[in-house]
């Protein structure tokens, strides 16, 4: 049988009952009480708790966790103890017991309270240790002690991770294991722990039965996890793929590629993969360190032995790093994405028994730019383009529209890097390429395109507009938003307000995805399957 689903329980005892028979009706198949919000060290709360395990709707961990690793449990060893003591003693124990491994190892009467009489097998000991600050220096030492603890049915270990490479040494720790063992990362970087716990023969998985009810950072909600990551789909064999960027939270990336998988057949996972500079939590942007994250992070997930990692999408800030990235590396570049300058996709080819036996970096921006232009205003020769930015996406908007001979000016906040990407791409492109000395595009534009990420909900401007309503309602231009969360940006409620004709972020999300789902598992996404998620995704 594959990894658990556990869904931690901290409500009410008027209310427990009602969310066990929940998380059981949506595919849990183990509780976890969290009772140190409500164990007090009276007997009469001891009664309580051995009630609510004997009447539970599922196999059943109770949990009474200290402050100083997370929970809300001040009582004393010997408090613990008698807990324990009467669990262990009851007509209907439950599954296991959690206890630290520091209270453990210090309190005899807490060791004695959790000895089993010959012939009972409940509670199994589950022997843990969390850190919420990040990953504990002395991590090996203490995974070892624990390992050296014979009366742990259970290992557990969680700590914040700090980078997607954290989750990386989770698995290795689940593969040397000598027992069952769970070990997660916890946090926006350790989504992938929780998710990939099956391929690497993970116990469990803990999933919150509700978004706001998570009892630990990162945590899933039960639907996410078997709904759109198809967790018990997830094997030995099964190839890794994600969306790298800064921030990833709000990506339908992971939605509509699983989705696409389990629709095709394809053995695969589709996850976040946050990547910001110095990948600490804080905002990529100019740091030095963000093309060292960036190249440290792939290095690290493409050499994986075990991980299968097939490929990604690369979004803000990333487009470039990869580029740069293949070349140090002697990956192969497609001849559009090298031209271009940046990349939106990385596909390796793996064999067999997970050997990389190539790779490629390509960009799916461009051309997606073009179709959903050309749709539009037809062939783009000659035609006025506005492009909005100068990052990875304006690289690729400008030189597909340039290249289809379209007139193409530049307009980015710095005109310094507007002007550099002008001259850079108007050599290699068929049509001119300019940076006038103004953020704001010209009215007689035939397509304003905005490649920046203002407007996003999740970027640095999610209210604003980057053109004003002065210039949507002098031009006659089709208004192009390539931000498509939300899909309707507040570029596009003032386009539509000034009468003019756009176009939305999802047209050109779609078609990009499609391409790199064609390069990743062979085959075409079924139609109109990304496009009807999205929109329902995003009403």
């Amino acid at each position: 049988m594959g990894s658990h689903v556990c869904v931690p329980i901290r409500a009410a005892l008027t209310t427990a009952g009602d969310d066990a028979d929940a998380a059981r009706d949506a595919g849990a198949n183990l509780i976890e009480f969290r009772v140190d919000g409500l164990y007090d060290g009276s007997p009469e709360t001891i009664t309580l708790i051995q009630r609510l395990v004997k009447q539970s709707a599922l196999p059943c961990i109770v949990t009474c966790r200290a402050r100083e690793e997370g929970g809300d449990f001040e009582g004393d060893d010997t408090s613990l103890a008698d807990l324990c003591r009467a669990l262990r003693d009851a007509d209907d124990p439950p599954r296991y017991v959690d206890v630290e491994f520091v209270r453990f190892e210090r309190s005899a009467e807490l060791r004695e309270s959790l000895r089993l009489p010959a012939g009972r097998e409940a509670p199994g000991l589950i022997l843990s240790m969390h850190d919420f600050d990040g990953r504990p220096a002395d991590l090996a030492r203490r995974v070892r002690a624990m390992r050296e603890e014979p009366a742990a049915r259970v290992l557990k270990i969680a700590y914040r991770a700090r980078s997607i490479r954290d989750n990386l040494e989770l698995f290795d720790i689940l593969q040397t294991r000598d027992r069952p063992t769970i070990a997660l990362g916890m946090g926006e970087f350790g989504l992938m722990s929780r998710v990939l716990a099956p391929k690497f023969g993970g116990l469990l998985t803990f999933a919150s039965l509700r978004s706001e009810s998570a009892s630990a950072p990162g945590q899933p909600t039960i639907e996410e996890l078997l709904g759109r990551y198809r967790f018990r789909s997830i094997g030995r064999d099964t190839r890794v793929y994600g969306v790298v960027g800064w921030p990833v939270s709000h990506s339908l990336s992971p939605l509509v590629h699983n989705a696409g998988f389990e629709a095709v057949g394809h053995d695969g996972v589709y996850l976040p993969m946050p990547v910001a500079a110095g990948e600490t939590g804080g905002r990529a942007g100019a740091s030095d360190g963000t093309f060292e994250s960036f190249k440290a992070t792939l290095d690290e997930l493409s050499l994986h032995p075990t991980l299968g990692f097939a490929g990604a999408s690369v979004t803000l800030p990333h487009k470039e790093h990869a580029i740069a990235w293949a070349k140090r590396e002697g990956i192969r570049i497609e001849p559009g994405a090298e031209r271009i300058g940046a990349a939106n996709t990385i596909a390796i080819e793996r064999g067999m028994h997970g050997e990389a036996q190539g790779a490629i970096v390509v960009n799916t921006d461009a051309t997606a730019a073009a179709v959903c232009l050309a749709r539009r205003i037809g062939d783009l020769e000659g035609k006025r383009v506005a492009v909005l930015g100068a990052g990875g996406v304006a690289r690729a908007v400008a030189f597909a529209c340039a290249d289809a001979g379209a007139q193409v000016t530049l307009h980015n906040r710095t005109h310094e890097r507007a002007r550099a990407l002008a001259s850079e791409l108007g050599a290699i492109a068929a049509g001119s390429i300019v940076a006038p000395d103004t953020t704001e595009p010209s009215a007689d534009a035939d397509a304003i395109v905005n490649c920046t990420p203002i407007g996003m909900a999740s970027g640095p401007a999610p209210d604003a507009s980057p053109v004003s309503e002065a210039t949507l309602r002098e031009t006659g231009a089709v208004v192009f938003d390539t931000v498509y969360n939300p899909a309707q940006t507040p570029l596009l409620r003032a386009a539509r307000a000034a009468g003019r004709d756009t176009i939305d972020g999802v047209s050109m999300f779609v078609a990009q995805g499609e391409q790199q789902f064609r390069l990743w598992t062979g085959t075409d996404s079924p139609a109109g399957l990304f496009e009807r998620l999205c929109r329902d995704t995003l009403g």
